[in-house]
């Protein structure tokens, strides 16, 4: 047996999570109970938003969580952990309760977008993993939704399996990607684990493979007669691509009552050569047959692209999104924010000499705050045992203005986090994709103002809190002064 016939993805974390749980194990902290917060400080490419992508491959973690012979027989080989500390882990399975982000809903710096509680060890355990999913599909799905706006309406698909990282993150990126407004991806894997519809055209090696370019788009067409796409950039896009495309339109596929779907672009200046090809197309009566473009696109090129008025009718984005090349990192944290032991509720925060690094104390409400035409005006954070009435004009902080005395009036209120895992069990219902992918759409469509989806200088959207909880948060600041 190899590394590969199978893993167990629990092992999956640092080597300081396990040496502060063995650290924890003893008869003072079990009965410990924290809460953690997860949240990310700006958003990636200095957009006005960000895509909450992940929560389901967290909650398989979760349930999944455990320790085979073979795990623990590694640790035990590193001659750090109690033999005691060990043996809790042969039977060990997660305690605790996770509040998250409904998937695919937009979010925004700084506030709370899934929150752990659990005994001290188990909320310790599962930071990488719950990190690195959030981190990268967040991460995708953001940078697929700002190229899938760039491109104005037009059909985005993702080509970025080559590119990616390794396996998983290609396969995690098309979900992504997908979620973020892709229609479909060229990845398979993907395509089979998470039903998202697949596409792909052909390669240069089938038409270098052949003598000529027109006995290679012949070949292809007498096998794939429903779903003819030729890549027409082998050679010379104008002098034989398009004409050998249209040739093989006329005797091969329309004498069997077919028709060219599209011809493929992939290298070369695309606005150009984009409109002098819809024009060899429509002269030689395909108006039908599609264009598609490929080639180290983003949101940038394709914007570009299409104010040069390049006549492109879907692109094939690769390794610019699947990496979100232009801003790779995400940066969400995970950092606990209440104790409660032995009867006691002791709300935690992070002080540091950068003010954007201070934390949010406590457990917390998160709620989005909405005009009377259903539009998000903020985000509201209040203390947990609170609840925010709106039937009046409700007074609120802007913790970067608190001088200021605010009101909410005639506004309504959704509240953000929903249970997840309660004691240790699923209560979040599992989603199609398409249904994920279809909320992000209409939160865009219907609720998130078209300022904060500009890509330059997008309107800042307002996290506000509570009085109680402003209160709360410079009560601990002060607290903090002594230390």
């Amino acid at each position: 047996m190899t590394q590969f016939d199978r893993r167990n993805i629990s092992m999956m974390m640092d080597l300081y999570e396990m040496t502060m749980a063995n650290g924890y194990f003893s008869d003072e902290d079990q009965g410990a109970e924290v809460s953690f917060d997860v949240f990310y400080r700006s958003n990636p490419d200095n957009g006005g938003f960000a895509i909450f992508a992940g929560l389901e491959q967290i909650i398989e973690y979760i349930e999944n969580l455990h320790f085979e012979k073979e795990d623990i027989d590694y640790f035990r080989s590193l001659s750090l952990f109690r033999e005691d500390f060990l043996s809790f882990l042969e039977n060990y399975r997660f305690r605790g309760s996770m509040r998250a982000l409904r998937e695919g809903t937009v979010m925004y710096p700084n506030e709370p977008i899934l929150t752990v509680r659990a005994p001290l060890i188990d909320a310790q355990l599962i930071e990488t993993a719950i990190l690195a999913q959030i981190n990268h599909q967040s991460l995708v799905a953001t940078k697929a939704q700002r190229i899938v706006r760039a491109a104005r309406g037009r059909a985005v698909s993702d080509f970025g399996a080559r590119r990616a990282h390794n396996m998983d993150a290609a396969v995690y990126g098309a979900r992504a990607a997908y979620i973020g407004g892709a229609v479909g991806t060229a990845t398979v894997m993907a395509g089979m684990q998470f039903d998202i519809p697949t596409s792909g055209t052909m390669a240069h090696s089938w038409v270098m493979y052949y003598d000529d370019e027109y006995t290679a788009f012949k070949k292809y067409a007498e096998k794939y007669p429903n779903a003819t796409v030729l890549l027409v950039d082998t050679y010379d896009v104008l002098r034989s691509g398009v004409p050998n495309a249209i040739r093989v339109a006329k005797e091969v596929l329309e004498p069997m009552g077919k028709k060219l779907l599209g011809v493929r672009l992939d290298s070369g200046d695309l606005a150009y050569l984009s409109k002098k090809v819809r024009a060899m197309l429509d002269e030689a009566g395909l108006s039908d047959t599609k264009i598609i473009a490929s080639n180290s696109l983003d949101e940038y090129t394709i914007s570009s692209i299409l104010n040069q008025g390049g006549c492109i009718d879907s692109f094939g984005v690769g390794e610019r999104m699947i990496t979100a090349k232009s801003d790779p990192v995400f940066g969400a944290v995970y950092k606990i924010v209440e104790v409660r032991k032995n009867g006691e509720v002791i709300p935690k925060i992070k002080v540091s000499e950068t003010v954007e690094k201070i934390t949010n104390p406590g457990s917390k409400r998160l709620f989005r705050v909405y005009d009377t035409k259903g539009k998000a005006i903020a985000d509201l954070i209040t203390r947990s045992d609170e609840n925010p009435d709106m039937s009046a004009p409700f007074r609120y902080v802007d913790p970067k203005k608190p001088w200021k005395n605010r009101f909410f009036t005639d506004c309504t209120l959704k509240e953000l986090l929903v249970d997840v895992i309660v004691d240790g069990k699923r209560v979040y219902p599992r989603e199609a994709l398409s249904d994920v992918r279809d909320y992000v759409k209409k939160q865009l469509s219907d609720e998130i103002w078209q300022e904060e989806q500009r890509f330059e200088n997008p309107h800042t959207h307002y996290l506000d809190m509570s009085p109680d909880y402003y209160e709360l948060k410079m009560s601990l600041l002060d607290e903090t002064r002594g230390n």
